[in-house]
């Protein structure tokens, strides 16, 4: 049988959520809530949820706990929906940026929680930096000082999730401005092909008038004629506008999965679903 851990790694997931959006049931969240939470047949699934969350929050704060803070502490309380825009998992290089920020600038954040291997660290923001100007670490209160000293005199920045699940503003590392190592194929490939398209078509007028087996490269090639603060520019301009959503029904989203659906682009029946299936008392 799975660990309990194993199991919570799978259960903030969109496969599972989707499961329970139009099933209203799913073999691992039956598990997890038969195992960890007493008397759950007299509880809501939103209470379960929450119960869940807690104990996540308790002893057991993973890749997922960490996201949907950011997303939480970040997106919605600092800034706003109607403003700025979260990306989740973008391939960089070899390494997946975690979770990127887009405003007026753009902030990659790499999560370190206390289950994550700090081995590829190093190699993972430089990465980053290939395609993205500010890059952050956010990590747990233990692994403040190894990460100061790591970043000391660098421009990357530092976040600490306290204990108490906030963002410290004492143990902290503002990030600044980096652009020496962007790279216009690092950030041609974190675009998709309408929005290169886009970004060629308002620079040069046009598009590539080539056959399909050479139009990839040759968008590349034109995208690199551009000088690169000006492509970086144009890059975050197109990224901003992913992720649009529906406020009215993202707003009454419990804290708990804002994240989940935030990177689901979920439809009116997907609220609709997980609305429902909130609202109703937790059957086996």
């Amino acid at each position: 049988m799975e660990n309990k851990n194993t199991l919570l790694n799978k259960l903030f997931t969109q496969y599972v959520f989707q499961d329970l959006i139009n099933h209203h049931r799913n073999s691992i969240y039956g598990t997890i809530v038969q195992e960890h939470i007493p008397d759950p047949e007299t509880k809501h699934n939103h209470e379960l949820i929450s119960d869940i969350y807690t104990l996540m929050s308790n002893s057991y704060r993973n890749e997922y706990f960490y996201l949907n803070t950011l997303l939480n502490k970040l997106l919605l309380q600092k800034h706003s929906v109607n403003t700025t825009t979260a990306l989740t998992q973008i391939p960089i290089g070899k390494s997946k940026a975690d979770f990127i920020l887009i405003n007026g600038k753009a902030v990659v954040y790499e999560i370190k929680s206390d289950l994550d291997s700090f081995s590829r660290l190093e190699t993972q923001v430089k990465d980053y930096y290939r395609a993205f100007d500010h890059v952050c670490v956010v990590t747990s209160e233990k692994h403040f000082n190894r990460l100061s000293t790591m970043f000391a005199n660098t421009s990357v920045g530092i976040y600490v999730l306290t204990n108490q699940n906030r963002l410290s503003t004492k143990m902290k590392k503002t990030p600044t401005e980096n652009k020496a190592f962007l790279e216009h194929q690092a950030i041609f490939k974190v675009l998709h092909k309408k929005e290169h398209e886009n970004i060629i078509k308002q620079y040069y007028g046009c598009l590539p008038n080539t056959s399909p087996v050479f139009y990839y490269d040759e968008c590349l090639a034109r995208f690199a004629e551009i000088p690169i603060s000006e492509a970086y520019s144009m890059a975050l301009k197109e990224l901003k506008n992913r992720n649009q959503v529906i406020q009215e029904q993202f707003h009454e989203v419990p804290y708990e999965l804002k994240s989940l659906m935030y990177f689901s682009s979920p439809s009116l029946e997907d609220y609709a679903g997980l609305n429902k299936f909130l609202d109703e008392r937790y059957t086996r």
